[in-house]
């Protein structure tokens, strides 16, 4: 399958036309929440222990680095609508620009099969009321407030001696955040796919939808896979195993997945991301997001992007979870710096993308 041809990389100025709204989006909700106070934990302090666990990577996200463009269209089917009055949500179909990638702010990373994925999508329906989403292959996100992701950040930097977390310091993090032991072992635990294609990506945070008669309903959202999951297999071989297997995948075919929307129970936490819902909650399949094409992000559509969380459609609203205005402060402090700063080759090269390597052993 072909994929779009490579454009010239954004330059800083295009980026900043890209996240001008989100920005002052952003700074709406950090002030109103007293977030850009002084006393608190700003959005510096978040990526300077981004820093601290992975280093300075000059010119990348300062999370989630190492990733690769994508891009399709997401097709609603209504049966959301009553809920959301969001464009997506309605029986139409949207383009979308979106990326994968793995956490973490180290660009060259080696691939493995527990690494936490991602999938960031923008959905840009002809109306203007477009939706950003940063959404992860976990259960639960493991901690339930920026300053708990901050000291996690501090606990799990690596030791200069072995280059792995310092196991003393993740015992004295757990035990002196008891509260957060149930979602590290969801997170741990989790049951792994073979690749991004089949894989499910979740909201994590907690969201309102807005129907058309101003009824709120607090949801969350996964993007569940269409084909059949696979269990995960090591590849020690080739440290970019993920991202040549999801070229192949879909230079071979469109990837497909239902967005899954949770409506919260009684008894679900809406405002804490690090607890799972019940098991038994009400579900929507709202639509079906394909993509069919993928390009280096060296000048490629989803570079200048932030996947803000709190860009969000008339018909969808953030929930109390202080994470929420967290990540975004953090995106958009994130894309300030790497604006200023000399872009550098990413690890998925257009070379990659142009040539795939045709190997299907994980049979997907």
């Amino acid at each position: 399958m072909a994929t779009n041809p490579v454009v010239p990389p954004a330059s800083p100025l295009r980026w900043l036309g890209v996240v001008a709204a989100p920005a002052a989006l952003a700074l709406a909700f950090l002030w109103a929440g007293g977030w850009l106070a002084p006393t608190r934990l700003t959005q510096a302090g978040i990526l300077d222990a981004l820093h601290e666990a992975s280093g300075m990577q000059l010119g990348f996200r300062r999370n989630h680095a190492k990733g690769v463009c994508v891009a399709g269209w997401f097709e609603g089917n209504g049966n959301a609508a009553g809920l959301s009055s969001a464009t997506v949500l309605q029986q139409r179909r949207v383009p979308v620009v979106g990326r994968f990638a793995l956490a973490g702010g180290l660009p060259f990373q080696t691939d493995a099969p527990a690494k936490v994925r991602s999938m960031a999508l923008r959905l840009m329906p002809p109306d203007g009321q477009e939706w950003r989403m940063g959404i992860n292959d976990i259960p639960v996100f493991p901690v339930r407030t920026p300053q708990e992701f901050h000291d996690l950040q501090l606990a799990s930097r690596p030791d200069p001696a072995t280059g792995k977390p310092d196991p003393a310091r993740m015992r004295a993090f757990r035990a002196g955040h008891p509260w957060l032991q149930t979602a590290m072992e969801q997170v741990t635990r989790r049951p792994l796919s073979s690749g991004f294609a089949d894989d499910t990506y979740r909201s994590l945070d907690s969201f309102l939808f807005v129907a058309a008669n101003g009824t709120k309903t607090a949801v969350r959202w996964a993007m569940v896979p269409v084909r059949p999951v696979m269990p995960a297999d090591s590849h020690a071989a080739d440290r970019d195993y993920l991202f040549r297997q999801v070229i192949d995948d879909i230079h071979a075919h469109p990837l497909q997945w239902h967005m899954m929307v949770t409506v919260a129970g009684n008894g679900d936490a809406v405002d804490d991301p690090s607890r799972i819902w019940a098991w038994d909650d009400r579900q929507i399949d709202a639509g079906t997001l394909t993509l069919t094409t993928i390009e280096s992000e060296e000048g490629g559509p989803c570079t200048g992007i932030t996947f803000d969380p709190l860009v969000l459609p008339e018909g969808a609203a953030p929930s109390g979870d202080p994470i929420l205005p967290a990540r975004s402060a953090a995106y958009m402090r994130s894309f300030f710096l790497r604006s200023g700063e000399r872009s550098a080759a990413p690890a998925v090269t257009p070379g990659m993308i142009a040539t795939p390597s045709g190997a299907k052993d994980h049979k997907l």
